[in-house]
């Protein structure tokens, strides 16, 4: 675990003055306004970040099991009460009971509806043809449309929070816009994206249509339209298509250099040359040791699927 939030765990982890290093679990990825960062946690210390940049060496070694990351709500993290084993495939990082009780008070579940904050309605694009309509907290300030890698997006409006689901079921009915995506079309439309222009100009006549539906909500205020675009974000140049998808399994060692992350992905560069995927939901849940800048990756390495793949989870 690196001792301060500037410092990569796999650099230098053998000098930290933690007694129990392997106590330090990662817990996945997180978008922020610096970029995104692998989240560390420690049941003494706390949590600490890992900036994510191009070019920044990453080499671990995953422990003996996969542990149950807990529930997370806000700044206040509560530990999984038994500790309960995750299976290494799996891509959520929650045990069965830990992913119950966080759904239980969930915006993404339906089950908060008493949130008193404004939620923005936005329409994001991954590829041609894969558009897709959802909501976000507007004090998220876009961070929800960096994790699911959207290359660019737009905002429809703005309002409360039944207003802005009512919102995104109007747009899925009436324009036939979906709210999830398989993961592996993501993946595939990012390696080859067509410019900015052609994906404002998608967004430009989706918004049109989408502002002058019926049905909409008198208090969701409705936005101009002003594309994002994710091109620096994600360094899209930097992305090249990756045939193979990291499996993490038991005291499998990872080594390489980043070139580039986009949502939970982070596009990797193997000590002996190949372009690798390394996702990191599936990353969350395991301690990790430091290993060697220059060792080989021994964790297998499985074909990717381009087409049909596990639907995205809600994170």
């Amino acid at each position: 675990m690196p001792q301060d939030q500037g410092q990569s765990h796999g650099q230098n982890h053998g000098q930290s003055q933690d007694p129990q290093p392997a106590r330090w679990q990662c817990a996945g990825a997180r978008w922020g306004r610096g970029g995104p960062a692998l989240v560390w946690r420690h049941p003494a210390q706390g949590e600490r970040l890992s900036p994510l940049t191009p070019d920044r060496p990453l080499s671990f070694t995953t422990g003996p099991r996969r542990a149950c990351v807990g529930v997370r709500r806000g700044a206040r993290h509560t530990p999984c009460p038994a500790g309960a084993e995750v299976p290494a495939s799996a891509v959520s990082a929650q045990c069965p009971d830990c992913a119950r009780l966080d759904r239980s008070y969930s915006v993404a579940a339906d089950t908060r509806t008493d949130d008193p904050r404004p939620y923005d309605v936005y329409l994001a694009w991954f590829g041609p043809d894969l558009v897709k309509v959802g909501i976000t907290a507007a004090e998220r300030e876009g961070a929800r449309l960096l994790e699911q890698a959207a290359l660019s997006y737009c905002l429809l409006g703005r309002g409360p929070l039944m207003a802005a689901r009512r919102a995104e079921a109007v747009l899925g009915a009436a324009l036939g816009v979906p709210d999830r995506f398989p993961y592996a079309a993501k993946r595939t439309a990012r390696e080859t994206p067509p410019p900015p222009e052609r994906r404002a100009a998608d967004l430009a006549a989706l918004h049109q249509r989408a502002r002058g539906l019926g049905g909409l909500p008198e208090s969701l205020a409705l936005a101009p339209f002003e594309p994002v675009h994710h091109d620096v974000a994600f360094h899209l140049d930097r992305v090249r298509p990756a045939p193979g998808l990291i499996q993490l399994v038991p005291e499998a060692t990872v080594a390489g250099h980043i070139d580039a992350v986009a949502g939970p992905d982070i596009h990797l560069t193997s000590t002996d040359g190949r372009a690798l995927l390394l996702d990191t939901r599936q990353l969350a849940g395991w301690p990790l040791a430091a290993a060697e800048p220059d060792a080989p990756t021994t964790a297998p390495v499985a074909r990717r699927e381009r087409e049909a793949e596990a639907p995205e989870g809600l994170f």
